[in-house]
C-alpha cells in the first residue's frame, strides 16, 4: 500500500486523488465490493463534523484580509511600536504576523501579505535580506501555531479531541516561538547593526500618532471577538470563526472597501482552498480506514512501539517520520494520514493528545519552511523581487528552522508550558 501511494504521488497526481485510489483498490482487491459502505460512512463522519464548519470561515476571514487594507494599515501602525528600535521594522512584522495569526488561522495569505508589504520596506531600509525574507516567512507562517489555527481544527477532527483544549494549550507556545523570533532579531541587529538599521527621520506628530493607531483598532476587535468568544466561553469554535468572518466583513464596510467583486473573489478563493481540504480529507479517511481493516494500524503500533522500550525515544521517532514526510507532504495530507495511527499509541504510552497536537503544530511549522517543498517559500517567491532566488530564501530560513526545532525539543521536555 505505502509502495503504490508513494509510487502514484511521484507520478504527480495529487494528493486527494492518490490516497482515495490506492484506498478503493485495496478495499475490492483485499475484501470485495461488501467494504465500500464501511469507507464511506468512515468518510461521511469526518466531513459531517459540526468543527469543520468553522474550516470554512476562518479561510474566508484570510481571503477577505488578503483583499482588503487592514494588513497594510496594521503594518504601519505598528510603526509606532517599532520606533526608533534597532531591528524594529522586523520585530514590528513579527507582531503583525501574530495579530494576523489570531485573525485567520491560514499561512498562505501571511506570508504573501507580509511579503507584498513588510518585505520591500525592510529591504529599502537597508536590512540585510537573509534576515528580512526569514522573518517574512517565519513569521507569516505563525498562523499554523496562533489559535484559530486551521491545523489545529483538523487535528482536533482526526484525533477526538476538543479543538477549544488544543487552542488554550497552543497559546503560550505560539506566542514563546514568536519570541523566539524577536529574541533573534534583536540579538542579530545588536552584534551586527549593519543587518538592521535604525531608520532614520523625525518622530512622529501626534495627530498622525492618532490616524496611525485607528489602524490598530479594527484588527484587535476582531481577535478580540474571536479569540474573546472562545476562551470566554461564549461561543464554541465554530460559532466564534462565524464571529470572526462577521467582523472582518464589518471592517471592510466601516473601512469604505467592501463591494460584491471583493466578496465574490473572496468566496472563490474559500472555495478552492476548502475543497482541496475537504479532498484530502475524504481520501485520507478512505484510506486509514482501509488501513486499519487490513490490520495496518497494529502492524505499525508493534512496529513504533518496538523501536524501544522508553515513550520518549518513540516520541522522537515519531516527529522524526513528521518532520521527513514534511519536506514532501502538505499538513492536511500528514495530519489526515498520520493522525489516527500516532493518536492511539500517543495514549498508549501515556502522553496527552492535546499536547501532542500543540507538539504536532509545531513540527508542521518547521515543514512550512523546510527544503526542498516549503511552502512558505514558494508563496514568497511569487511575490518577490526577481532578484531573490528559491536558494537565497531557503538559505534565509535556517536560523528559523533552527529556533522551530528549539521550540519542539522545548515543548517535550516541558510539556506544563502548555499548561496540561
Amino acid at each position: 500500500m505505502f509502495a503504490m501511494l508513494l509510487g502514484l504521488l511521484v507520478s504527480g497526481i495529487p494528493l486527494a486523488f492518490v490516497t482515495l485510489l490506492v484506498a478503493l483498490i485495496f478495499a475490492l482487491g483485499w475484501f470485495g465490493p461488501m467494504v465500500v459502505p464501511l469507507i464511506t460512512s468512515r468518510v461521511y463522519s469526518f466531513v459531517s463534523s459540526f468543527v469543520f464548519v468553522s474550516v470554512p470561515m476562518f479561510v474566508l476571514m484570510a481571503a477577505i484580509l488578503d483583499r482588503s487594507g487592514i494588513a497594510r494599515d496594521l503594518f504601519d501602525a505598528m510603526k509606532l511600536v517599532g520606533g526608533r528600535l534597532r531591528g524594529g521594522v522586523a520585530i514590528q512584522t513579527i507582531v503583525v504576523a501574530v495579530i494576523l495569526a489570531a485573525m485567520s488561522g491560514i499561512i498562505g495569505g501571511e506570508v504573501v501579505l507580509l511579503g507584498l508589504v513588510a518585505l520591500p520596506q525592510m529591504l529599502r531600509l537597508g536590512y540585510d535580506k537573509h534576515l528580512a525574507i526569514g522573518v517574512v516567512c517565519a513569521g507569516g507562517a505563525l498562523g499554523t501555531m496562533v489559535p484559530p489555527s486551521i491545523v489545529l481544527i483538523i487535528y482536533g477532527l482526526t484525533a477526538n479531541v476538543s479543538v477549544g483544549d488544543l487552542f488554550t494549550a497552543a497559546f503560550v507556545p505560539g506566542l514563546m516561538l514568536a519570541g523566539f523570533y524577536v529574541a533573534y532579531v534583536l540579538i542579530r541587529a545588536y552584534l551586527n547593526p549593519e543587518a538592521a538599521p535604525v531608520p532614520d527621520g523625525e518622530s512622529v506628530p501626534l495627530p498622525e500618532k492618532l490616524r496611525l493607531l485607528k489602524g490598530l483598532v479594527l484588527p484587535l476587535a476582531v481577535v478580540a471577538g474571536v479569540l474573546g468568544s472562545i476562551y470566554g466561553g461564549i461561543a464554541s469554535v465554530t460559532e466564534a470563526s462565524a464571529v470572526g468572518v462577521a467582523g472582518v466583513l464589518l471592517s471592510t464596510v466601516v473601512r469604505g472597501e467592501f463591494s460584491l467583486d471583493l466578496l465574490k473573489g473572496a468566496a472563490l478563493q474559500t472555495l478552492q482552498t476548502v475543497g482541496m481540504i475537504v479532498w484530502i480529507g475524504i481520501g485520507a479517511s478512505a484510506l486509514v480506514g482501509v488501513f486499519n481493516l487490513m490490520g495496518g494500524i497494529k502492524f505499525v503500533s508493534a512496529l513504533i512501539s518496538g523501536i524501544s522500550n522508553d515513550p520518549t525515544i518513540v516520541l522522537l521517532f515519531m516527529m522524526l517520520i513528521l518532520f521527513v514526510l514534511g519536506m514532501f507532504l502538505d499538513w492536511v495530507g500528514i495530519a489526515l494520514l498520520t493522525m489516527p495511527i500516532f493518536v492511539p499509541i500517543i495514549k498508549d504510552l501515556g502522553y496527552d493528545p492535546v499536547w501532542f497536537g500543540v507538539l504536532f503544530c509545531m513540527n508542521m511549522q518547521v515543514s512550512f519552511l523546510s527544503p526542498p517543498f516549503g511552502p512558505a517559500a514558494f508563496y514568497l517567491k511569487s511575490v518577490a523581487p526577481p532578484d531573490i532566488s528559491l536558494a537565497t530564501i531557503f538559505r534565509s530560513l535556517l536560523p528559523f528552522i533552527a529556533l522551530q526545532v528549539l521550540a519542539v525539543a522545548i515543548l517535550i521536555v516541558a510539556p506544563w508550558i502548555t499548561g496540561r
